[in-house]
């Protein structure tokens, strides 16, 4: 179910899903590109995020080449039970990566361990990456974070990308590289008929009817979900997906995820090599000029099954914000590639990320019926003294809640750094508590209200504590390698030549929306610029 279906998407997708009916790793377009392990190419990419897949395709379609280096598997194989994805509320070994029990953003319901679950472990398709005072959710698989995300695929307000990113033409980005990024990823908005008449947004609705009672503006935000196959869902005549409780643990139908869409048709060039269950541990660089990349090759036990060295004359980084930067901290402080800019492990942050749940009414239930699918926030980013824009957020436990849940992105200055644990081979997050202390007082001007004018509360039952907002982890890691200042105004790593940077670590710690769609026009700029003035093959 790839946007803009064309013959690549076609021969792409035919090349994963015989890859997942074999049970291979190295995926390619012939059987020989599957199964043999390139020691040396022109190209390689890490990572198979938004700046990863855009790489890929983009080298593919110039004739370069082209090696993908995925950490995760591939996610294309019904499991036992005939579905690829597990739900929210049935949890199992596929949920998360290599954990003994789910970590769920939401962890109780009326403070009671209801939600989470004990699993085996496994490469399951969503982390939680825990640093002291902040864990970070990120993607597993063919397609990073594609697979777990919600969909929202929001376009920055122009004045505030102009602020973030001083340094690159806005109307250049607005007039071509954000129109480029929609149509590839497929982007629509809810059909406003029938959104208004289902009982799948109704907790949408009432959370629409008491912002607007508080003199709050909602939007409709778009989405990479296929609406037409939704609308098939709740009339019965197709597999529940989104209706069915699956998000954060993947979509088994109806989500435009970057395996079928960017990766799909990277594949289908026949230049595209992917390579999945493939740790990058270290990158240097030979005499000659060459990128030297040391490759743990992993099994479902995560046991290191064999170790790799794939050189290559240009590498592309899209391995997200906290893999890239890692990846080139570690290359700087260990002097494997010590010209690397002291700006690299600076400039983090969460895009500002707060949850909250607000009790309503009895007379105003939020239905037991709930989309997983968000397709409206309330936008109020143009409040000069509490920028917000929050996201209307499900809670489908398949009863009535009463609850009208959120994830607020605030406008907070501070900024997080990563430094080189050389005892443990790894990067740390350095961030306090105290830095969160900014996004949760701009929710809460907010929040408090909305709850004024619906004379309602905050829910504390929801975070394991008495917490109402939780603001110890986020969905959007954002910077680590600003763009600018650890590389220049298009992503190329400052000190080397042909090392690039195509990942949301380019974005300083805030973009103010859910941050997908200017990864992916970004990498777009970045690859139409490189592919036009370097010798990248």
């Amino acid at each position: 179910m790839a946007a803009n279906l064309t013959r690549r998407h076609i021969l792409g997708l035919a090349a994963l899903q015989s890859a997942a009916a074999l049970g291979l790793t190295r995926i390619g377009l012939t059987p020989a590109a599957a199964t043999t392990s390139a020691d040396q190419v022109p190209a390689v990419v890490v990572g198979s995020g938004y700046g990863a897949a855009v790489a890929a395709l983009r080298l593919g379609e110039a004739g370069i080449r082209t090696l993908v280096v995925e950490m995760g598997r591939l996610w294309d194989a019904p499991a036992g039970d005939g579905r690829v994805y597990c739900s929210m509320t049935s949890p199992d070994r596929r949920s998360m990566w290599f954990k003994h029990r789910t970590e769920a953003p939401l962890s109780t319901f009326l403070w009671l361990d209801v939600i989470n679950r004990d699993i085996s472990p496994y490469p399951g398709v969503l982390d939680r990456v825990r640093y002291p005072g902040m864990s970070v959710y990120v993607g597993r698989g063919v397609g990073g974070g594609s697979l777990v995300n919600g969909g929202i695929a929001v376009t920055p307000p122009r004045a505030y990308f102009e602020e973030v990113l001083p340094g690159v033409d806005a109307d250049t980005m607005y007039g071509s590289y954000f129109p480029l990024a929609n149509r590839m990823l497929g982007t629509a908005t809810v059909p406003s008929a029938w959104f208004e008449s289902t009982e799948w947004y109704a907790y949408a609705r009432v959370a629409r009817s008491q912002a607007q009672r508080a003199g709050l503006k909602t939007v409709f935000v778009p989405n990479v979900y296929d609406f037409d196959y939704m609308q098939r869902e709740a009339a019965g005549t197709a597999t529940k997906s989104a209706l069915g409780q699956e998000v954060i643990y993947g979509n088994n139908f109806g989500k435009r995820s970057l395996d079928k869409t960017y990766l799909a048709a990277a594949l289908g060039t026949g230049n595209v090599t992917l390579h999945t269950l493939s740790h990058v541990r270290a990158v240097t660089q030979d005499t000659d000029g060459s990128y030297v990349l040391t490759v743990d090759r992993i099994d479902d036990t995560g046991a290191v099954t064999a170790t790799d060295e794939i050189a290559c004359r240009s590498l592309f980084l899209g391995a997200g914000s906290l893999g890239t930067t890692e990846l080139l901290l570690r290359a700087r402080e260990t002097g494997a590639l010590p010209r690397l800019s002291g700006e690299v492990g600076r400039g983090w942050g969460g895009n500002g990320n707060v949850m909250l749940g607000r009790a309503n009414h009895v007379w105003n239930p939020t239905g037991s019926h709930q989309s997983t699918i968000p397709v409206m926030a309330i936008d109020a980013w143009s409040d000069s003294k509490n920028p917000v824009f929050a996201e209307i957020a499900p809670l489908p436990a398949g009863i009535e809640t009463w609850v009208s849940l959120y994830l607020a992105i605030t406008k907070n200055p501070e900024r997080g750094t990563f430094t080189y644990d050389a005892a443990q081979d790894t990067a740390v997050l350095n961030w306090s508590s105290g830095q969160s202390a900014p996004s949760v007082a701009a929710a809460k001007a907010l929040f408090d209200r909305m709850n004024w004018a619906n004379a309602t509360i905050y829910r504390h039952d929801l975070f394991g504590d008495t917490r109402a907002f939780a603001d110890d982890f986020c969905y959007h890691p954002l910077g680590g390698c600003v763009l600018g200042r650890a590389t220049d105004t298009y992503g190329r790593a400052a000190g080397y030549e042909r090392l690039y940077i195509t990942d949301g670590s380019l974005i300083p710690g805030s973009i103010g929306v859910n941050p997908f769609v200017t990864i992916t026009a970004l990498a777009e700029r970045t690859m139409a610029r490189v592919l036009a003035e370097d010798d990248v093959g």
